[in-house]
């Protein structure tokens, strides 16, 4: 007993040391970093000019006359937004009915579609609606072009959406929507979508910020004046004055677009689980 005890006890006193050494591990680490984070401040301080990184990047003067294209960019991008993303929920539910339904050959052109659009890069879809669809004889204007292609991109991802919200609802509410005499169909338009629709508006709103932001991509199709969307107005400012300071104000104006739609989902998701 009493050498049991004893080795018990040396047990104790070596977890002991080894806590107390990994508490000075720690502080050494602690102390290492603050080190190094006041060397690379310091560092910087005198390796950078503050007075030409604000002229540069915080220069009011560079966006002298650039605030009503800022608005016209502003305006443009939730427009393509708003048409990408209203276009791109009625295709997406009728692309999701056709990857749930039970029948094989229904189901295989939803999920190729799904395929197609979540597997390549928005950027090309957007240059080949623009690009090449004018061989065959389709010939689109930049924004026309644009709001297709997002439509088209953000439906593969709305289909998705609204197939995990269908596919959510419980099993007996079809069950007792057929069982009341209703067909397929009809349980689906007036039990299970309304249901599934209101699971869903989180994640909607989250793909109308993603489309958002993604609407930039079609600065690379080129633009005219006043379809010109956010950051092809930067862009074109930048060129013009080469300060940065555009590139700047456009950011600042995403984030004021996207910060409350995003605040909004936070509350809808609350809102869903209290009621859950």
């Amino acid at each position: 007993m009493l050498a049991l005890a004893a080795g018990a006890s040396a047990g104790l006193e070596l977890v002991e040391v080894h806590r107390v050494r990994a508490r000075e591990a720690l502080i050494g680490l602690a102390l290492g970093g603050a080190g190094l984070a006041v060397a690379v401040v310091g560092a910087a301080r005198q390796t950078l000019d503050l007075r030409f990184l604000a002229s540069q990047y915080f220069n009011v003067h560079a966006l002298s006359g650039l605030g009503p294209q800022l608005a016209r960019g502003a305006y443009n991008t939730l427009r393509l937004a708003i048409i990408g993303e209203v276009a791109g929920i009625a295709i997406g539910l009728m692309i999701a009915l056709l990857v749930i339904s039970p029948r094989r050959w229904v189901r295989a052109p939803g999920i190729a579609y799904v395929d197609l659009f979540r597997g390549t890069p928005l950027l090309m879809q957007l240059s080949f609606i623009y690009l090449a669809l004018p061989f065959v004889g389709v010939r689109l204007n930049v924004f026309t072009a644009g709001a297709t292609g997002l439509a088209l991109n953000s439906a593969a991802y709305v289909a998705e959406i609204f197939r995990a919200g269908i596919q959510s609802i419980e099993r007996g509410q079809m069950e007792a929507a057929r069982g009341l005499g209703m067909p397929y169909r009809a349980a689906m338009r007036y039990v299970i979508i309304p249901q599934a629709f209101r699971r869903v508006i989180p994640p909607l709103v989250n793909e109308f910020i993603a489309l958002l932001k993604d609407s930039s991509l079609v600065s690379a199709l080129g633009a005219t004046v006043e379809s010109r969307e956010l950051l092809r107005v930067a862009h074109d400012a930048y060129a013009q004055s080469a300060n940065a300071t555009p590139f700047v104000a456009a950011s600042l104006i995403y984030l004021l677009l996207t910060l409350p739609l995003t605040r909004v989902v936070n509350r809808l998701e609350r809102g869903i689980r209290a009621t859950t």
